[in-house]
């Protein structure tokens, strides 16, 4: 069984900052792309960061532009797990932020921000950030 369990959310202040985990099983991890996005109040659901793990183009990344510079996507290949570290928060990035998972694919080769790219998507994690 595919699981994605995201985790750390929370509430912090304007500037702050919040490491998000997504852990991963039931894949090849090895052979896949994980992406965050998230999804404000009233709005749609937007593509954040990816990071592909397939050999070859491991590490490589995408970032959304609102975000270059303070987020970085990170991936523990050892423990399953992708990261997003997420710096200088401000209360435009409140939003629940979910993981993503495409298989057989790196970030750069799709479109990776299109939720229908991915093939299992986690729960999501609440990230208030406060004024």
């Amino acid at each position: 069984e595919v699981q994605l369990q995201a985790s750390g959310g929370g509430l912090v202040q304007a500037g702050g900052s919040l490491r998000l985990s997504c852990a991963a099983s039931g894949f090849t991890f090895d052979d896949s792309a994980i992406a965050w996005f998230r999804q404000a109040p009233g709005k749609e659901r937007e593509g954040v960061a990816c990071i592909s793990n397939s050999d070859g183009s491991a590490g490589s990344s995408l970032y959304r532009n609102s975000v270059k510079g303070r987020f970085t996507i990170s991936s523990d290949n050892a423990k399953n797990t992708v990261y997003l570290q997420m710096n200088n928060l401000q209360p435009e990035d409140t939003a629940v932020y979910y993981c993503a998972a495409v298989i057989g694919f790196f970030c750069h080769g799709i479109y990776y921000s299109a939720q229908a790219e991915y093939d299992y998507w986690g729960q999501g994690t609440l990230v208030t950030v406060s004024s």
